[in-house]
C-alpha cells in the first residue's frame, strides 16, 4: 500500500508538470486543508473584559493551538491555527497597515504566528475582498498589495478571503489579484476564497475554471450553522449540484462545504458522525470549530477517527458523490486508492435521512455499487473497526443505519492473483459505474 501512495504521488507531481491540473500555483493543499477554526463556536466575541476564555483573543488561540498538539488533533492531522473575523482594530495606521487589536492581541499577530510555529503548526487569518469585513473591520480593498506584504511579514500559511461589502462582479478581478499579491511575496499560503458563493447570491454564473486556478478552495453555498437542518442543507446542496460541483475538487483545489460543527450544541452523536463521514467523501477541508477545553470524549473521537481522515486526505482528490437516494435513504461514493489495473478502491457511506425512531435496515450487493474487481474487495467498517474481510462483487451486504446516522465502509480493491483472476480491460469511470440513481 505505501509503495502504490508513493506512484500516485509520483503521477500526480507529473500531470501536475504537464499542466493538466490548473491548480492554484503555489503547491499547496495537495490533500483538503486540515485544522482549527474560530468563527462557527466563538463568532465575533470582543468582551475580553467580561468573557475573557471566549473572546477572540491571542490566549484563545494559543490555548487552542496547545490543546491541538497535547490531545493527539495535530498527530492525526489538524495542522492549521486559523483566525477569522474581528481580529484588527477598527481603523488602518496611518501608513494604511492593518492593525490587531492591541487589547486582544497585545503582542501582535507575528508574536502569535511565531508561537503556533513553534509548535508545529501553521497559522491563518481573515480578510475580506471588500470595503469591509462581514464584522465591519477593514477590508482588503485598496491596500491588495499591502496586505499581502503584510501577512507574509507574519508568517502566515493561510489566508480566508471572504466577500462581504464587496459587489459579485468585481470579484472575478478582485480574487486572482489578491492571490497574485500573496504569490508575489514569496510566501507560500493556502488562498481560501469565498467568490462563487457570493456570486451564486447575486444570481452570476461562477467561472470556475477561474476560480480552480487562483484559489485552494473555495465556498459554494451557505454558512453552517449550530444545527442538524444546516448539515443536512449542506448535504442536499452538494448532492443536488453534484454535477456541477465535483468536477472542480482535486489536489490544490477543493470544493469548501464549511466547517466542522462536532462536539459543539446542535448535532447528536449519531448526526455529528454522519458530517465528518460525508465531509470525508466529498474530499472537503476538516477545519474544527469547537472548543477543545470542553469537548466530550466520543466527539473528540469522531474528530481523531484516523481511517476516515485517511479517506479524507485520500491522494487521488475525486470528490465523491451521491449515487442512491430513495425514501431517506442515501448512499455516497468516493473512489480511492489503491488502485489494481483499472479497478479504484471506494469509501462508501449510507446515510439515514429517515427519523422515524428506528434504525433501517440496507442491503445491496458490491456489484450494485459500481465494485466490479473479479479479485474482490477487503471491506471495513471505519466507525466500528470491523474488518470483513474479502468480499467478491456478487456479496450482498447488509447494514443496519440509526436515524440521521450514518454507515462508512471502506473496500479496497484486491489484487488478481488473490483469486487467480484477471480483470478485463474495458472502459471504465470510477463513478458512473454504479446502479441508477433513484429519487
Amino acid at each position: 500500500m505505501g509503495s502504490c501512495k508513493l506512484c500516485v504521488w509520483i503521477l500526480i507531481v507529473v500531470v501536475c508538470i504537464l499542466g493538466k491540473i490548473s491548480g492554484l500555483d503555489n503547491g499547496l493543499a495537495l490533500t483538503p486543508p486540515m485544522g482549527w477554526l474560530a468563527w462557527e463556536r466563538f463568532r465575533c466575541n470582543t468582551d475580553c473584559k467580561n468573557d475573557p476564555d471566549n473572546c477572540i483573543s491571542d490566549r484563545l488561540f494559543r490555548t487552542m493551538t496547545d490543546i491541538l498538539v497535547a490531545e493527539g488533533y495535530a498527530a492525526a492531522g489538524y495542522e492549521y491555527v486559523n483566525v477569522d473575523d474581528c481580529w484588527p482594530e477598527r481603523e488602518r495606521d496611518p501608513r494604511g497597515k492593518l492593525v490587531p487589536d492591541r487589547e486582544r492581541f497585545p503582542y501582535g499577530m507575528k508574536s502569535l504566528s511565531d508561537y503556533v510555529h513553534s509548535k508545529g503548526l501553521k497559522f491563518g487569518i481573515y480578510e475580506d475582498y471588500g470595503n469591509f469585513t462581514c464584522a465591519g473591520y477593514p477590508g482588503v480593498v485598496g491596500h491588495l498589495a499591502g496586505d499581502a506584504s503584510t501577512f507574509a511579514s507574519w508568517g502566515v500559511d493561510y489566508v480566508k478571503l471572504d466577500g462581504c461589502y464587496a459587489l459579485p462582479a468585481d470579484m472575478d478581478h478582485g480574487y486572482p489579484e489578491f492571490g497574485r499579491q500573496l504569490n508575489l511575496t514569496g510566501r507560500q499560503m493556502i488562498y481560501s476564497c469565498s467568490w462563487p458563493v457570493y456570486q451564486i447570491y447575486a444570481g452570476l454564473q461562477p467561472n470556475f475554471s477561474s476560480i480552480i486556478e487562483h484559489c485552494n478552495l473555495w465556498r459554494n453555498f451557505d454558512d453552517i450553522q449550530d444545527s442538524w437542518a444546516s448539515v443536512e442543507s449542506i448535504i442536499d446542496y452538494y448532492g443536488n449540484h453534484q454535477d456541477v460541483i465535483v468536477p472542480n475538487a482535486g489536489p490544490g483545489h477543493w470544493n469548501d462545504p464549511d466547517m466542522l460543527i462536532i462536539g459543539n450544541f446542535g448535532l447528536s452523536y449519531e448526526q455529528s458522525k454522519t458530517q465528518f463521514a460525508i465531509w470525508a467523501i466529498l474530499a472537503a477541508p476538516l477545519l474544527m470549530s469547537v472548543d477543545l477545553r470542553t469537548i466530550r470524549p466520543e466527539y473528540k473521537a469522531i474528530l481523531q477517527n484516523r481511517k476516515i481522515i485517511e479517506v479524507d486526505q485520500d491522494p487521488l482528490g475525486i470528490q465523491g458523490r451521491r449515487i442512491y437516494k430513495h425514501r431517506g435513504i442515501e448512499i455516497w461514493s468516493r473512489p480511492i486508492i489503491p488502485i489494481h489495473g483499472q479497478y479504484y478502491s471506494y469509501a462508501v457511506a449510507f446515510l439515514n435521512r429517515r427519523t422515524d425512531g428506528t434504525p433501517s435496515d440496507v442491503a445491496v450487493t458490491l456489484k450494485e455499487l459500481g465494485l466490479n474487481n473479479p479479485a474482490g474487495y477487503r471491506v471495513e467498517d471505519l466507525y466500528e473497526d470491523v474488518d470483513y474481510g474479502v468480499l467478491s462483487p456478487a456479496t450482498k451486504i447488509k447494514v443496519k443505519v440509526n436515524p440521521s446516522g450514518v454507515v462508512i465502509l471502506r473496500a479496497d480493491a484486491q489484487p488478481s492473483y488473490a483469486y487467480n483472476a484477471i480483470p478485463t480491460r474495458t472502459p471504465y469511470s470510477p463513478l458512473n459505474d454504479v446502479f441508477r440513481l433513484r429519487k
